[in-house]
């Protein structure tokens, strides 16, 4: 089935939206790195690529369904990074606002009829509720840890060692 105009151009923006949201995480995986929490550093990079898959599934869908998605202007994260909670609030806060979108496409496509859509929509739901719980409980993590610095190593640690082939998706 043809994608109905209106929706295409929002599944382009989504395009675009996933391919921002890779920028800001490695932007996020930079300032990480300058202060020297290189775990968390590689935890964003991962997360970074994981957005470009994200990306890639939409891309996928379009062009199965006969669609050319055109990605539009990226511009540059403007973020304030000066200690770790702040990274990740700020990707928590872009987490919300990638699930606000997809609820969007999701109401668009039922207004629209497209039935085709569903599955790849109920996927981006169920992942965007697991990107937010997982950023969500990082941020709570690191607010408990406050001033220790021995409770941030630890955390640094963790978050590194992150294996994106097993976090990442499951298609």
């Amino acid at each position: 089935m043809q994608i109905p105009e209106k929706l295409e151009a929002a599944l382009s923006d989504q395009v675009t939206m996933e391919l921002a949201a890779a920028t800001t995480y490695l932007q996020l995986a930079i300032e990480l790195e300058s202060l020297d929490l290189t775990g968390m550093a590689s935890w964003m990079r991962a997360q970074s690529e994981e957005e470009r898959v994200h990306a890639d599934k939409f891309i996928a869908h379009m062009v199965d369904r006969g669609s050319t998605p055109k990605i539009g202007t990226i511009e540059g994260p403007q973020l304030e990074v000066s200690i770790a909670v702040d990274a990740f609030e700020a990707a928590l806060a872009h987490e919300q606002h990638v699930s606000a979108s997809i609820r969007d496409l999701y109401r668009l496509a039922e207004s629209e009829g497209d039935l085709d859509c569903r599955p790849l929509l109920h996927w981006f739901l169920d992942e965007q509720l697991e990107e937010e719980a997982t950023v969500g409980e990082i941020v709570n993590r690191l607010k408990l840890t406050g001033d220790d610095g021995g409770g941030l190593l630890r955390m640094d640690a963790e978050l590194g060692a992150r294996n994106p082939a097993v976090q990442g998706d499951n298609e």
